[in-house]
């Protein structure tokens, strides 16, 4: 068995498991995609057995050109179908293999994976704040079960385990983290004006995909995801405003180290944790034994083993 001690990651980097998780930015939309297209497929069958009804309503119009329900759904199957299908596949698959493999994976792995991605989240990853709860903490599990399968034979001599739970305490020295989004403008008279119309009422969701300057997080109603008061990838006056808040609240305009201002709120917070090693070593038991096998591994590789078939052909 190759020696991983050189392999250890720094204390500095992402956890592996995070990097594993990295997802494309259009997931959520497949998967809201999918979520639609079952929804509205149900419905149009449902009256009249197989015989699919509704597919000249019109969902758009643009001057006289109309588009309609037929060929939004045809658009979304063409452009996002196999993608969705393809994880839906996977997400079956390793169920099955969890089931064949008699693998367990706890409420307590998932939360310890979620902790690890939320505390060294880069704000250029939105993996998470795109995903719900529930999607997130699926596809953990899915990942989890494929680790436990690909590792359930390889071993791992346990002082080597110590060594990196010793080597990288901090990775397991959770922050506390705040759900935060932002809204960042030009001026102080700007900031306060939209203050003035948080404080009326207005959403800050809202507000954000009008009025601020950040597109990214813009785009996704203000939300930067979770964040430390100890981090250094953003401006230094964010954590400093969100450390004063609890959840639910809205800070005050603040000016940032580029001149702009923000004004954050944070819709939740979750606090710090030390896992100790008997909570985690089987979490090092995976990343050390996943340093040993081709990086290559997806859950495609199980598919012929549990009979996956799909109308596009080869996985």
């Amino acid at each position: 068995m190759k020696s991983t001690k050189n392999n250890y990651q720094p204390a500095n980097q992402a956890p592996i498991s995070r990097r594993r998780l990295k997802t494309k930015p259009t997931l959520t939309l497949i998967a809201i995609l999918l979520i639609g297209n079952i929804f509205w497929f149900i419905l149009w069958i449902w009256p009249n057995g197989n015989k699919v009804s509704g597919g000249d309503e019109i969902v758009a119009t643009i001057g006289k050109e109309e588009i309609s329900r037929q060929d939004w759904m045809a658009a979304m199957e063409s452009r996002y179908g196999k993608e969705t299908l393809q994880t839906l596949v996977n997400e079956a698959v390793m169920e099955k293999a969890a089931k064949e493999y008699e693998i367990k994976v706890t409420d307590e792995e998932i939360d310890l994976e979620i902790a690890l991605l939320r505390s060294a989240q880069d704000t250029t990853d939105t993996t998470i704040q795109e995903l719900t709860d529930q999607q997130l903490r699926q596809k953990i599990r899915a990942q989890l079960i494929l680790e436990k399968v690909l590792t359930k034979d390889v071993l791992i001599n346990q002082e080597k385990v110590a060594d990196y739970y010793e080597e990288n305490q901090s990775l397991y020295n959770i922050p506390t983290t705040y759900r935060t989004s932002i809204i960042i403008v030009e001026s102080e008279d700007e900031a306060k004006s939209v203050k003035k119309e948080l404080d009326e009422g207005s959403d800050f969701n809202v507000l954000a995909r009008e009025r601020s300057l950040d597109a990214t997080s813009a785009s996704l109603g203000g939300d930067i995801g979770f964040i430390t008061t100890s981090q250094t990838n953003i401006d230094s006056s964010i954590p400093k405003a969100v450390e004063k808040l609890s959840a639910g609240e809205i800070s005050e305009p603040f000016a940032m180290k580029d001149g702009r201002y923000g004004i954050v709120s944070v819709e939740e917070v979750n606090e710090g944790k030390s896992f100790t090693y008997e909570e985690v070593k089987e979490q090092i038991n995976r990343v050390l034994a996943l340093e040993q096998l081709p990086a290559s591994i997806t859950p495609e590789t199980f598919w012929k083993e549990f009979e996956a078939k799909w109308f596009y052909g080869e996985a």
